[in-house]
Formats: structure tokens, sequence, C-alpha cells
């Protein structure tokens, strides 16, 4: 198991309510800490409030979850908005074969009809795709895959224990075949690794093949303990970028001319594919979908 160590712990609730302004309200993270070892992971910081500083290795199960999700959900005061399930750490990365956590967890969405975004590197989430299947027709589910890169070397030096590239493409071409939207998060585009025109174009691509709803494209950042563990991963497997990395990111951000040029070409191969950038387009349809025929159960 390559020195991992689950570790079980409970948790307070389920459910922890977003301070920031984005289309959901509400975070589950069924784990803390991430087994895919993702060099650009923001999610680093994390562990620090926990009793560890080995994020890839460590991780931390919530074994109450299924009970203070329904807790929440069961509430009068539920007024089913959306969860964004997987924010922080993938919720189905491998833990999840042996916990089986997520299929219990969409039974409640499905029977308190709450919908849902699920973000993954992992085609594990095929397990459950007759369960995502039923919730995408009660209310509205996101599907998102995260892809960096179609160069499958590089790809197992900066995720190591993601699903290849290409199956999690065939993932998300499965799961069109549901009422579900579906998504491809190309986060983050890193400088000079995958910010290539061929990359990019081949997964835009793949992208159309897939017929998508959306792509969300966003360039790498780095702060804190991310930062440190991304240039360790550069001196140590491209130490050739390292001056030109650390000259590229004087700060958390890459600099302005270079975002200007790169979401320049990510644009054009937008086009050139016609792909969306909106995600909350199928969320606002799908949404008012449910609301029509609620109104339509009412009036009859």
């Amino acid at each position: 198991m390559d020195n991992m160590k689950y570790k079980e712990i409970t948790c307070e609730k389920a459910l922890n309510k977003l301070k920031r302004r984005v289309p959901y309200s509400w975070d589950l993270n069924i784990y803390r800490g991430c087994e895919h070892g993702c060099k650009y992971c923001y999610a680093m910081y994390s562990h620090r409030y926990m009793d560890s500083n080995d994020y890839f290795h460590d991780i931390y199960v919530k074994t109450n979850i299924i009970e203070q999700l329904e807790r929440q959900l069961s509430s009068t005061r539920w007024k089913k908005e959306i969860i964004n399930i997987g924010g922080v750490t993938d919720s189905y990365q491998p833990a999840e074969e042996q916990y089986k956590f997520m299929p219990e967890i969409l039974k409640l969405l499905i029977k308190y009809k709450t919908p849902a975004i699920i973000s993954t590197k992992s085609d594990l989430i095929l397990r459950d795709y007759d369960l995502i299947d039923k919730l995408s027709r009660i209310t509205y589910v996101n599907v998102a895959a995260t892809i960096t890169t179609m160069d499958e070397k590089l790809r197992k030096l900066i995720e190591p224990k993601g699903a290849v590239s290409n199956n999690r493409f065939e993932m998300l071409k499965a799961f069109r075949k549901t009422n579900a939207s579906v998504g491809l998060h190309l986060m983050p585009i890193i400088p000079y690794l995958t910010d290539s025109y061929e990359n990019i174009d081949s997964l835009f691509s793949r992208a159309r093949e897939c017929d998508v709803h959306y792509v969300l494209p966003g360039v790498l950042y780095l702060r804190g303990e991310t930062r440190k563990v991304f240039f360790n991963f550069i001196k140590t497997q491209f130490p050739n970028l390292y001056n030109d990395l650390l000259a590229l990111y004087k700060t958390g951000g890459a600099n302005k001319e270079y975002k200007d040029q790169l979401y320049k070409m990510v644009n054009e191969l937008r086009d050139k594919y016609s792909l969306s950038s909106s995600y909350t387009k199928p969320m606002k349809e799908k949404l008012s979908q449910r609301e029509h025929k609620q109104l339509s159960f009412f009036d009859s």
C-alpha cells in the first residue's frame, strides 16, 4: 500500500458552509489528505491542522460522515443547496475502494433531492454510475474530471496515482449518457510543462469527442507548502526549468504577460472546438427545470 496509513476520525458535521461567493454553498470532503500525490495540490496546507505533515500518505477517514450528512440534510433548515463533493480531497481516491462511502452519500442526496458537483481524477466514480444517473434525473448533478496532460509519462510524474488521462475522458463520455452535466477541468495548466499548444489542443480535441458541456481552464498557483513541494519536484525531475519557473513565480501567481498569452491561446483553441467555458449555464438550466417541475406538480 506504499506506506499508506488510513487513520479513522469522526467529524462534527459533514457539510461545511463556504464563505466565498461561488455558485455552490457547501463543501463535503470524506477524506483529509489525498493519495493521488499531485505535485501541485493546493490543499496540502490542510494537514497543518492534523497531527501529520505527510499529506499524500496519512489519509484521515471521517467514519461517521454518513450519519452527520443525514442529520444536516434532514433538517427543516436544509434548503437543498448545491454541495461540492471533493473540493479539497478527491472522494474517489483509492481509500474509497475500501470504505465505500460515496454510494451511501449519493443515496442520501437522492433521498433529500439535493444537487451536487463531483470532481475527481479517478474512474472509480463509474462504480456509482447508476446512483449518479438516478440523482441526475431528480436534480442538478455535475461530474467533472481534472485532466492536465495527454502525455502519460508526464502525467505519472505529476499525478502519480490519478487515473490514466484517457480513462478520465472515457468516464466523462459515459456520464454524458446520464442527465448530469459533465466538464473538463484543465487545472492547473503548468507553465513550461503542460502549456504547449499541442497538449491543450489534444485535451480540447478529446473534450469535443466526449461532448462535454464545458471546459474550465486555470493556470498554476503556488503558495505555502504547495510551492515548496512543487519546486522540490521541479528541481529533481526538471532541473532545466527550475530557474525559469522561479522567475515566473516571484509571487503566488504567474505574471500578467504570461497569463495573457496563455489564455489567448486557450481561448482560440476553445473556439476552434466550439467548447463552452460556462459551467454555470447547464447548472442554471437544470435547476430551473427542477423548479418548473415542482411548480407543475403543485399546479396539477
